[in-house]
């Protein structure tokens, strides 16, 4: 089924009466998607019906049986669903589970062969943050959420039918002792709190001591390792948990403790390991020497058993499958297929890298993924390895076997939004009006236009041209790659009450798209190949807002799958090529993928934007400046 698409800003009568207003022609197969939404109710169109991207915001809540998930995605709300009229078939399918684990919450999914979600369960995880900027979470805690919701997932099927299990997660540093036991990462010595997390950024002065030393494998992370990166947390154990440190009999990236913990088998996925344990991939072995030269020989004894000597492509059967200690906890049988893991952000990748808009877009190097939750990933592969500083890789096979991945990123992104509402004097206003936080984006999205209209503006983005944001709150990781940058913004002015917000909340989801739009031209320096269309997945595409200002700003065509759950969708690809259900993962990816609807640029907007981003990168020129000044001053 092909997508259609009418260009925003075109001639319409829709488009005329709104500024700003974003026309999509929406496929029968979208439409298909909107009556199997299990909520009792569900829109319907006509095969070609024309609809504005604020009709689409209530449109897209029906998929979540009407349940709308805020900016970043990852609230403590506990929810199940399933498609409507899906029981009637599901003895004759073959399905595959799909597991998530997020910053906040575990997910799993039932999926089938044609990457769409059956079934999910979402259970939250626990967090405890002892000081600023530390952030530490539980094993056992999030293997007992991943337990509940497969179990429920696969509640209505024959467990037979699941021929094979994927796991993805955040790229969190989980530490072991004797027999598997927790040992804690925590100044508090609970060994419960054995996880820190990916944003954790504790481990500063050892990333410093890490990057001074400037070892030849630097040049695959961009030129220098990041503080959320697991390298600098093992050495800041080191330094601050000597007890722990010494007593580590295993120390994972999270999804290959969930392998490991379904399978009793010690592999490695080397997504994991090359682009977060600054694994050679090259030479296909760890490095000794640079080991040794971070003050972590301890970790090459025994073949770098703590590290796992065991290091597999993604898509590859682990072990024999699951134990029978995990298939009870799980509620599937015993040697079902596990396959080797991804992280989180990589597994929406490889979902939305075989997502089309029509049957002749398989181009997978003109596609850039934006995994855009809590915090947002930019994911591309191509053929040809490319070295660009800021951006981390190439990843050799880190995803796709034969391609090289580079990933870009935003250390907040939905995060970032949150906090701007949750600050702004008008929020406890707003959320007592609405009845809570679930709809405060949408009545947001709704009031811009009307703004724009009041102030005689031709488009809602004008609404800023004299405000402007430099988004990186919590530092930047690409491609500027400085976790010491702070947020600026500028044009401030008297304006209170709900219209101050939503201007504000414009301006920071602009200042997002500039710093996708900044790490897209470093790879150009770079000489990347240009490319075609942005994809989205994650909580942030469900808000077209985020969506629109990206393929505004990026002057590029945005795919939106008609799948929402690609994270999902490409954690069962995985479970899909490691049962041999498909020859590859190339050809999982491809056959799971699915199709989605374009949006296109504003073609209106272009010359604003340009203006917008030459003052983005002012911003950051003023922000190195200042500091020389106070350096200076302070010395």
């Amino acid at each position: 089924m092909r997508a259609t698409v009418v260009a925003a800003g075109s001639s319409s009568q829709a488009s005329a009466s709104v500024p700003g207003t974003i026309q999509l022609i929406y496929s029968s197969q979208f439409a298909r998607g909107l009556s199997q939404t299990g909520s009792g109710t569900s829109p319907t169109f006509p095969q070609a019906a024309r609809i504005s991207y604020q009709s689409v915001l209530g449109i897209r809540r029906a998929w979540f049986n009407n349940i709308y998930l805020t900016a970043n995605c990852a609230g403590n709300t506990n929810f199940y669903s399933s498609r409507a009229g899906v029981n009637s078939h599901m003895s004759k399918q073959a399905y595959f589970v799909g597991v998530d684990v997020g910053t906040g919450s575990a997910r799993a999914a039932l999926v089938n062969a044609e990457g769409q979600v059956e079934q999910q369960a979402v259970e939250a995880i626990k967090t405890w943050t002892p000081e600023p900027h530390f952030y530490e979470q539980s094993s056992e805690d999030i293997w007992h959420a991943i337990c509940k919701v497969v179990k429920h997932v696969i509640s209505g099927v024959n467990k037979t039918q699941v021929k094979g299990i994927g796991f993805d997660a955040t790229c969190s540093l989980v530490i072991l002792g004797a027999n598997g036991a927790p040992l804690t990462v925590s100044k508090s010595g609970v060994a419960e709190q054995n996880i820190i997390l990916w944003m954790d950024h504790r481990a500063e002065l050892e990333t410093d001591e890490i990057n001074a030393a400037k070892h030849a494998l630097l040049k695959y992370v961009g030129g220098q390792v990041s503080l959320e990166m697991e390298i600098p947390k093992l050495l800041w154990l080191k330094r601050n948990l000597p007890q722990t440190y010494r007593s580590i009999w295993r120390a994972f990236d999270l999804p290959d403790f969930l392998t490991w913990r379904a399978t009793d088998t010690d592999t490695r996925s080397l997504c994991s390991v090359v682009c977060k344990w600054n694994y050679d991939a090259a030479s296909h072995s760890w490095s000794a020497d640079f080991l040794r030269g971070a003050d972590l020989e301890e970790l090459t004894r025994d073949k770098f058993a703590a590290l796992g000597s065991d290091v597999q492509p993604p898509g590859k059967p682990v072990g024999k499958g699951l134990s029978q200690r995990a298939a009870s906890e799980l509620g599937l049988d015993v040697g079902t297929v596990v396959s080797t893991s991804l992280i989180d952000a990589h597994a929406g990748a490889l979902g939305m890298f075989g997502c089309r808009a029509d049957e002749g877009d398989d181009d997978v190097q003109g596609k850039m993924a934006l995994i855009a939750g809590t915090s947002t990933c930019h994911m591309s592969i191509t053929r040809d390895a490319c070295f660009a500083q800021g951006v981390w890789g190439p990843y050799q096979d880190a995803i796709i076997p034969g391609y090289f991945l580079n990933e870009g990123g935003q250390s907040i992104a939905g995060h970032l939004l949150d906090h701007v509402l949750k600050t702004h004097e008008s929020y406890p206003e707003l959320k007592e009006m609405l009845g809570g936080d679930k709809y405060i984006y949408q009545h947001l999205n709704k009031l811009l236009p009307e703004l724009a209209t009041k102030r005689g503006l031709s488009e809602l983005s004008c609404l800023t041209q004299d405000v402007h944001v430099w988004p990186d709150l919590h530092g930047n990781r690409s491609p500027v790659a400085d976790p010491t940058l702070r947020g600026i913004i500028t044009g401030l002015d008297m304006t209170r009450g709900v219209d101050s917000l939503a201007i504000k909340y414009l301006a920071f989801v602009q200042a997002l798209a500039y710093g996708t739009r900044h790490i897209i031209e470093n790879l150009y320096q770079h000489k990347r190949a240009a490319f075609q269309t942005l994809l989205f997945c994650g909580g942030l595409a469900k808000n077209p807002l985020y969506v629109q200002c990206h393929a505004d700003i990026c002057n590029l065509p945005a795919l939106i799958p008609d799948e929402q759950e690609m994270v999902l969708v490409g954690a069962a690809a995985l479970g899909a090529a490691a049962a041999g259900h498909y020859d590859s993962l190339e050809s999982a990816s491809k056959a799971m993928g699915g199709t989605g609807q374009l949006l296109m640029p504003n073609p209106n907007t272009v010359e604003l934007h340009n203006r917008k981003y030459k003052v983005f990168l002012k911003l950051l020129d003023h922000q190195r400046e200042y500091r020389d000044i106070m350096q200076a001053n302070s010395a």
